[in-house]
């Protein structure tokens, strides 16, 4: 099976995406702390990675 990276590439950083965008909407509905700054990248990059991941076993 040959493992097409830029596809890799673009699904980790569309996950990422997603989750930033997610993160965004729950400090917007002040669920979460309009004080994150910067670990709120730190907190979309680790959710994105584990999103990726579970989303690859399904494909």
């Amino acid at each position: 099976m040959k493992i097409n990276f830029k596809k890799e590439i673009w699904l980790i950083i569309s996950a990422f995406g997603n989750m930033f965008a997610i993160l965004s909407w729950l400090q917007e509905s002040d669920i979460l702390s309009d004080e994150i700054g910067w670990l709120k990248g730190l907190y979309a990059l680790i959710t994105g990675i584990i999103a990726y991941l579970i989303i690859r076993r399904i494909i």
